[in-house]
C-alpha cells in the first residue's frame, strides 16, 4: 500500500491559498523523511480567467525545483473538463523528466473522454491515474461501473474519490470489490471530511486490498477537507509502520498558521452536504455568508435534496400605502440615540417602521407605530430572540419566492407574514435585508424614507465582513436612488454618502 501526499494539490488550486517557499521547502524536507511515495504538487491548467494560485499551473521553475530537492515521486493533475488532447504537449512535454505521475480529475459523465485523454498522456511516457470523483452516486450514472474495463492496460492507476465525503465503510467494501473485478490496475482511495470518515473509510480500503491512500497534512483542502495525514500516519504506526514523529510534528507546526488563518474543516452543513450528496461548493458559498444562519442552510440543503424550490409560500405583500416610512438598520447609533429615534416616533405615529434588521427590535417594543420585519437569513433567529410572541406586533416581508436559502418565520408571526413580488430596483444582493426593506418602500409608494442604524465603517483597514457590507449597503442605496429617484434621508451619523445626513434631533 502506497501513500499519496495531496497537501499542496488540495491546498493551492482549490482554495488559492499561496504557500511561500519557506513553507514548500519545509514541507518537501518533511516528506522526503516520511514514509510518502507520491506528492501531488498542483494542476497543469491551460489559461484561464481568475486567479488560481502558485499550484494552479505549477509552473515548471517550480517543479525543477521540488524535482532537484524530494526524493518522492511526484504527481500532478489535469482537470478533464478543462483539458483536450490538442493541449496536452503544451501541458506536458516542459514537464517531462519532472513528473512521474499525471491524475486526471473525471466526472462520470466524461469517463470514456478521460479515456481517450490517458491513452494521448501515455505517448509522453508518464504514469497516468484516474481521479474519478463523485463516489457516492456512481449507482446513479447508468453503465458507468461496466465502463471502468476500458481503462485496463491504460491506467496506472484508478483513484475512487468520495467528492461529497458521504460515503460509509459499507460502501467502500461494496465498491471496492467491484472496481477490483473490472479493473487490473492498482486502485486507491480519495476521501473527503464531511462526515468526518475520512479515517475509518480509508482504513477499511486498506483492509478492503487497495494499493494508494490520499491523505493532507491537518486535512487541509477546502469546505470539509481531507483525510489528516498525521492521523493516517498514526494509526499505521500502529501496524507496524515506521513513523518520524518528530518531522511529523514539526510540518504540523509550520502549517498550522493557515489552519488558523483558513478555518478548514467540517461544520454541520458540510455534513449535511455530505450525507445529502450536495456539491460543497455551494455550501462554502452560503458558509461564508455573513447573512445566512446554520438553520437557512440546513432549510436550502433539506429543498435541494428533496428537489423543491423553497419550503414554504406566502401571500404576496397586500397593497400598503405609507408617505412616510423609517427603516432600522444594525448599526451602534441606533442604541446611542435610542431615545431620540423614540421621541420622533412618538410624535410621527404615522411613520411606519421597518427593521431591516431585529437586531434592536426590543427598543420599539413600546411605540404604537406600525412595524414591518424583513426575514431574511438568520433574521429569523435573531427575531426570535428578540420579540417575544405577546410582544409581536406587526407583519413580516420576505424577499420574492423562491428563495435561495429556504424560508424560516418564527411560529408566532407565520399569519402574519407576507413575500414581496420580483425586486427590480436593483439585480445584485436581493437576498439582503436591506433590499427587502428598501423595496417594500416602493410597495407602498412611501414619499419620505428616513433611516437610522446606517452608520458605515470608519478606518483604513475594514474586515472582510465590513467591506462586504459597506460594499452591499452602498450599491444597493445608488440602485434605489437611481431607480426612483426619491432621496433617503439618515437621521444618525453615517459614512454613506448616497444617504442625506439629517439629524433626529432637529424634528424634536
Amino acid at each position: 500500500m502506497k501513500i499519496l501526499d495531496c497537501t499542496l494539490r488540495d491546498g493551492g488550486y482549490y482554495t488559492n491559498w499561496d504557500f511561500d517557499d519557506a513553507l514548500v521547502t519545509t514541507y518537501i524536507n518533511a516528506m522526503n523523511q516520511l514514509p510518502i511515495d507520491y506528492i501531488e504538487l498542483g494542476y497543469r491548467n491551460v489559461s484561464s480567467n481568475g486567479y488560481t494560485g502558485k499550484f494552479g499551473y505549477s509552473p515548471v521553475s517550480i517543479l525543477k525545483h521540488i524535482r532537484n530537492n524530494s526524493k518522492k515521486k511526484l504527481a500532478i493533475m489535469l482537470n478533464e473538463k478543462s483539458t483536450r488532447p490538442d493541449d496536452l504537449s503544451t501541458l506536458l512535454i516542459p514537464i517531462i523528466g519532472l513528473v512521474d505521475m499525471i491524475r486526471i480529475a473525471v466526472d462520470p459523465i466524461n469517463f470514456e473522454r478521460a479515456v481517450i485523454l490517458a491513452k494521448e498522456i501515455k505517448q509522453f511516457g508518464f504514469e497516468v491515474g484516474f481521479n474519478t470523483m463523485y463516489m457516492s452516486k456512481w449507482k446513479e450514472y447508468e453503465g458507468f461501473l461496466d465502463k471502468l474495463e476500458k481503462i485496463n492496460g491504460i491506467a496506472d492507476l484508478f483513484c475512487m474519490v468520495d467528492s461529497f465525503g458521504g460515503i460509509t465503510p459499507s460502501d467502500i467494501k461494496e465498491i471496492t470489490q467491484i472496481v477490483k473485478k473490472k479493473t487490473t490496475c492498482p486502485i486507491g482511495f480519495h476521501g473527503h471530511n464531511n462526515l468526518q470518515l475520512g479515517l475509518i473509510n480509508t482504513l477499511t480500503a486498506i483492509e478492503e486490498g487497495v494499493d494508494f491512500v490520499d491523505a493532507t497534512i491537518l486535512g487541509m483542502g477546502r469546505g470539509a477537507g481531507n483525510l489528516n495525514m498525521e492521523l493516517l500516519l498514526t494509526m499505521l504506526s500502529k501496524r507496524g509502520l515506521e513513523v518520524n514523529f518528530n518531522i511529523l510534528g514539526d510540518v504540523i507546526f509550520s502549517f498550522q498558521p493557515l489552519l488558523d488563518k483558513y478555518a478548514w474543516g467540517t461544520n454541520l452543513p458540510y455534513m449535511l452536504s455530505g450525507a445529502n450528496s450536495i456539491p460543497q461548493k455551494d455550501v462554502m458559498d452560503w458558509v461564508t455568508n455573513r447573512t445566512y444562519s446554520f438553520n437557512s442552510i440546513v432549510l436550502a440543503l433539506d429543498n435541494r435534496r428533496n428537489g423543491i424550490e423553497d419550503n414554504a409560500h406566502y401571500p404576496l405583500l397586500p397593497n400598503i400605502s405609507a408617505r412616510r416610512m423609517m427603516i432600522v438598520g444594525g448599526g451602534n447609533s441606533v442604541v446611542t440615540h435610542t431615545s431620540a429615534i423614540i421621541e420622533f416616533l412618538q410624535r410621527n405615529q404615522d411613520i411606519i417602521v421597518i427593521l431591516a434588521t431585529s437586531r434592536h427590535a426590543t427598543l420599539f417594543n413600546k411605540i404604537n407605530n406600525k412595524k414591518i420585519y424583513c426575514l431574511v437569513g438568520n433574521e429569523a433567529k435573531r427575531m426570535n430572540c428578540n420579540i417575544k410572541k405577546n410582544e409581536f406586533k406587526g407583519i413580516c416581508v420576505l424577499p420574492p419566492y423562491p428563495r435561495t436559502m429556504g424560508t424560516e418565520v418564527p411560529e408566532y408571526a407565520k399569519s402574519h407574514t407576507y413575500e414581496l413580488p420580483e425586486i427590480a430596483f436593483t439585480k445584485q444582493y436581493q437576498d439582503s435585508c436591506t433590499a427587502v426593506a428598501l423595496k417594500t418602500t416602493i410597495e407602498a409608494n412611501t414619499e419620505e424614507i428616513f433611516l437610522v442604524g446606517y452608520d458605515g465603517y470608519m478606518g483604513e483597514i475594514l474586515s472582510d465582513k465590513e467591506m462586504d457590507l459597506s460594499n452591499e449597503n452602498r450599491t444597493l442605496f445608488e440602485n434605489y436612488i437611481n431607480f426612483t429617484g426619491k432621496k433617503l434621508k439618515s437621521l444618525t451619523p453615517t459614512l454613506y454618502k448616497s444617504l442625506i445626513a439629517k439629524s433626529v434631533y432637529q424634528y424634536l
